[in-house]
């Protein structure tokens, strides 16, 4: 029986220690990761707070196995409002379409739905709003689709 009741202070943190473990490895972390990783001084601690964090409903087990904790998304959960771009993750953004392009620059043989996916993504910086980010990966997009024509 799921009580719906926001999490404390305490909760909050192990929900977002939780939810970036997953994100970071893909899987869900040990008791005694959390531990460690939130300083708690036993397992039995870490299965108290996960228990009661069960009970309200803002985690899962899946299976009852190890490394099945899920976060619940919850009416609380923040909402994007807005397209704007922190600094890093915006450093990140363009690191990553600079990441695409040397991709793209070394293939011998230029595919055209990698192209088009470089298209997507500086309209997508566009549409974020780095507008100078976008216009200085479009002279290098145009030289990729030169000599993908060539071929």
């Amino acid at each position: 029986m799921t009580e719906n009741v926001r999490p404390t202070k305490k909760q909050r943190e192990l929900l977002a220690y939780i939810e970036a473990f997953i994100t970071e490895h893909g899987y869900s972390p040990s008791y005694r990761e959390i531990m460690n990783g939130l300083k708690y001084t036993s397992v039995a601690t870490v299965a108290l707070h996960v228990n009661n964090l069960i009970k309200r409903g803002h985690l899962r087990k899946r299976d009852r196995s190890a490394r099945s904790l899920e976060v619940v998304a919850t009416q609380d959960s923040p909402k994007v409002t807005s397209n704007a771009v922190k600094p890093a993750q915006e450093k990140w953004l363009i690191e990553k379409v600079e990441h695409f392009f040397t991709q793209l620059e070394q293939q011998a043989v230029k595919e055209q739905a990698k192209i088009d996916e470089l298209y997507v993504l500086i309209g997508t910086l566009k549409i974020l709003g780095m507008d100078g980010a976008a216009q200085s990966f479009i002279p290098r997009l145009s030289a990729v689709k030169v000599l993908t024509n060539r071929d």
